[in-house]
C-alpha cells in the first residue's frame, strides 16, 4: 500500500528520476460514458455547426462568432469546467480537456472559445474574490458575456513583465486610471469584459478586471492575420479608464502570478485544440489520399504516402499519450489540495503549477506534431493543397500560430530546463544523488547478467538509459558552466529535447502496456511504440551529442560521448514495415482510428 500511495504521489518533473507504472496511468481508453457522449455533444457542434460556415467565418461575418459562443453556452461548453456555485456545470480537468480537444477542430472558432473560456475566464476563477466570481463568472458560463485577456504590448511580448500601461489611483482613491495599449488581443473586437494587466504608478504589475463600455477604452481595426483569420483581433486603448478599486485582480504588483499560472494550463490546453485539429486534418490525409488516383493506382497505395499518413498517426497518439497521463496527474494533484483544506480555484491552480514542466512540453511538442500533419496533408493533396478551395490551405495557414501562443516554443523549452533546475536547487528534486550514480555506472564494469524477457522490457531499459543520459549532459553541463549556463540557449534547448523525448516514449509506452493489460492493444499499437522509440533514440543521441559537443572538448567529450551512446541504443526495428501496418489500419477504416 505504501507503495502505491508513493507512486501516485509523484511531482511534476518527477518522471525523470522515478519509475512511473501503468496501474497509475490514465489513458483516454478509460475515458467513462458520461464523459464520451459530452465529447460528442462538442464534435456534432464542430461538425453541424461551425465546419460547415467556416468561409463565412473566416470572412468575419457580423455577429457569427457571437452567435456560434452563444450556441457554444446553450450546450454548457463556455461553463463546463466552472464550479456549479458560479453557473457552471462543476466537470473534472480531464473532462476538460477532452471537450478543448473536440472543439480543437473549429479552426478560428476554436481560438475565440479557448480565449474565453481560458485566459479570459480563469483568472476571474482563481485570483478573484468571491464577490468578483459572483458578478462575472455566471455570465461568462453561459455566454452571456464574452472575454478576453490584454496582457501583450507593442514593447513586450515574451518579456512581459516590461509592459509599460500604467495604472495610478485617483485622487479619491475610487478608481484606478488605466493608460496604454495591447495588442494582439483574441476577442478584442466583441469581448465584453477583459482582463488587463498593467503597472500601478510604472512600477507594481497588477491585474485588473476591465468592463469593456467603460470610457476610455477605444478597439483598434481587426487585424490582418496569415491565419485564424475568423477570430478577432484587436488593439485595445485606455486613455484615462475608470476602474473600480474592487475590480483590481489579486494582489497589487502580484499580476505575474496571475499571467503566468493563467499560462500552465493554458499550454496543456493548447497542446488539446492542437491534437483536436490534427486529428481532424489526419481524417482528411487519409480521405483524400483513398479517392485520389495517379498511374492508375490510389496514392494511399505507395509507400510514401503510407510513410506519410503513419507518421501522423503515431505523433498523434504519442501526444495523446502525454496529455492525458499529465491531465489525471493535475486532476489528482488538484484533489489532494482540497483534501488539504485549499478553496478548488487555488487547488486547480496548485496542480497546474506543480506540472508546469509537463505543460510545457505539451504545449511545445503538440503544437509541433499539429503543424506536422497540416503540412503533410497539403502535401497529400499536392496541387490542390495550395488551393483555398480545399481544407489543408486554410489547417496549414491556421496551425502556424500556436508555436508562438502562450509562450512561444523557444520559451517553452528553455522554462523545462529552468523549471527542473530551480526545483533541483530548492531541494523538490533530487537531480544530484541519480547523477552521481551515473557518474559511477560509467565508471563500473558493465553489468551482462541475465536478460529481462518480461513484456516490454526492452522498452523499459532504453526509457531508464535515457533518463540517465539526461542526467549526464545536464550534469556536466552544470558542473562546467555553472551560472554560465543560463546564457546557452541553444545547449539548453537541446537538454530540453532530450527531456521532452524522454517523457513522451514513457507516456506511450505507460499506455500502450496498460492497453495490452485490459485487452485491447493491437499489433498496430505495437508497432506505434517501436517506431516512436526507435526514431526517438535517434533524435536523443543527435541532441546530447551536440549538446556535450558545445562545451566538452578532447577526452573529456570522448568519455561522455561513450556514455551517451550506451544510453542511447535501442533495438534496430523494422520501420518500413510497421508504418505500413498502421498505414493500411488507417486506409482500411477511411479516417485517424487510433
Amino acid at each position: 500500500m505504501t507503495d502505491t500511495i508513493n507512486r501516485q504521489s509523484l511531482r511534476g518533473g518527477e518522471f525523470l528520476i522515478q519509475e512511473s507504472f501503468p496501474a497509475d496511468t490514465f489513458i483516454p481508453e478509460e475515458l467513462n460514458e458520461e464523459q464520451r457522449m459530452m465529447a460528442q455533444m462538442a464534435d456534432d457542434f464542430i461538425n453541424n455547426e461551425v465546419l460547415p460556415v467556416n468561409e463565412r467565418i473566416d470572412h468575419q461575418e457580423e455577429g457569427l462568432m457571437i452567435s456560434l459562443l452563444n450556441k457554444a453556452g446553450e450546450l454548457g461548453l463556455l461553463g463546463a469546467t466552472i464550479p456549479e456555485q458560479y453557473g457552471g456545470f462543476g466537470k473534472d480537468f480531464i473532462t476538460g480537456t477532452l471537450l478543448t480537444e473536440k472543439v480543437g477542430a473549429g479552426g478560428s472558432f476554436a481560438v475565440a472559445i479557448a480565449a474565453h473560456t481560458g485566459i479570459g475566464t480563469l483568472p476571474i476563477l482563481y485570483f478573484g474574490n468571491e464577490a468578483q466570481r459572483k458578478k462575472y463568472l455566471p455570465a461568462l458560463a453561459t455566454g452571456e458575456m464574452k472575454a478576453a485577456y490584454c496582457l501583450t504590448e507593442p514593447g513586450s511580448g515574451s518579456d512581459a513583465l516590461a509592459a509599460k500601461t500604467n495604472a495610478k489611483l485617483s485622487a479619491d482613491g475610487k478608481h484606478y486610471i488605466l493608460n496604454g495599449q495591447k495588442m494582439w488581443i483574441t476577442n478584442g473586437g466583441f469581448a465584453d469584459v477583459f482582463i488587463v494587466f498593467a503597472k500601478i504608478d510604472g512600477e507594481k504589475f497588477t491585474g485588473f478586471i476591465v468592463d469593456a463600455n467603460s470610457a476610455g477604452l477605444t478597439r483598434g481595426e481587426e487585424e490582418k492575420k496569415m491565419g485564424i483569420k475568423g477570430s478577432s483581433t484587436r488593439q485595445i486603448f485606455f486613455q484615462d479608464v475608470k476602474v473600480p478599486v474592487e475590480n483590481l485582480l489579486g494582489e497589487i504588483g502580484k499580476g505575474h502570478l496571475i499571467a503566468f499560472n493563467i499560462l500552465n494550463i493554458g499550454r496543456l490546453k493548447l497542446c488539446a485544440a492542437a491534437l483536436g485539429g490534427a486529428k481532424r486534418m489526419a481524417t482528411v490525409s487519409v480521405q483524400y489520399a483513398t479517392q485520389r488516383e495517379q498511374f492508375k493506382h490510389h496514392i494511399s497505395d505507395f509507400g510514401a504516402i503510407k510513410y506519410k499518413l503513419a507518421e501522423q498517426a503515431i505523433k498523434l497518439f504519442t501526444i495523446e499519450s502525454a496529455m492525458y497521463r499529465a491531465s489525471k496527474q493535475i486532476e489528482e494533484k488538484t484533489h489532494s489540495l482540497l483534501a488539504s483544506g485549499m478553496d478548488y480555484p487555488h487547488a486547480l491552480m496548485g496542480a497546474a503549477e506543480e506540472f508546469a514542466i509537463e505543460c510545457a512540453i505539451l504545449k511545445v511538442y503538440g503544437s509541433e506534431a499539429l503543424d506536422y500533419v497540416v503540412d503533410e496533408a497539403v502535401q497529400i493533396h499536392g496541387g490542390l493543397g495550395f488551393s483555398e478551395e480545399y481544407v489543408p490551405a486554410r489547417a496549414y495557414r491556421d496551425s502556424r500560430i500556436n508555436r508562438i501562443f502562450e509562450g512561444t516554443n523557444e520559451i517553452n523549452r528553455l522554462l523545462t530546463v529552468d523549471m527542473l533546475l530551480k526545483r533541483a536547487l530548492k531541494g523538490q528534486l533530487d537531480l544530484m544523488t541519480p547523477a552521481m550514480n551515473i557518474q559511477k555506472e560509467l565508471m563500473a564494469i558493465p553489468d551482462f547478467g541475465a536478460n529481462d524477457e518480461t513484456p516490454f522490457a526492452t522498452q523499459r531499459k532504453q526509457i531508464s538509459n535515457m533518463k540517465k543520459g539526461i542526467l549526464l549532459v545536464a550534469g556536466a553541463a552544470v558542473q562546467k558552466l555553472m551560472m554560465a549556463l543560463e546564457n546557452e540557449q541553444e545547449l539548453l534547448m537541446n537538454v530540453a529535447n532530450m527531456i521532452s523525448e524522454t517523457y513522451l516514449c514513457e507516456s506511450l509506452l505507460l499506455r500502450i502496456e496498460k492497453m495490452k493489460e485490459n485487452g485491447i492493444a493491437n499489433q498496430e499499437h505495437h508497432d506505434i511504440l517501436n517506431v516512436y522509440l526507435h526514431d526517438a533514440s535517434d533524435r536523443f543521441h543527435f541532441e546530447g551529442r551536440n549538446a556535450l559537443a558545445s562545451f566538452a572538448e578532447g577526452d573529456e567529450l570522448r568519455m561522455m560521448l561513450l556514455g551517451l551512446k550506451r544510453f542511447s541504443k535501442t533495438e534496430i526495428v523494422n520501420t518500413k514495415e510497421s508504418r505500413r501496418r498502421i498505414a493500411a489500419k488507417l486506409i482500411g477504416e477511411n479516417r485517424y482510428c487510433f
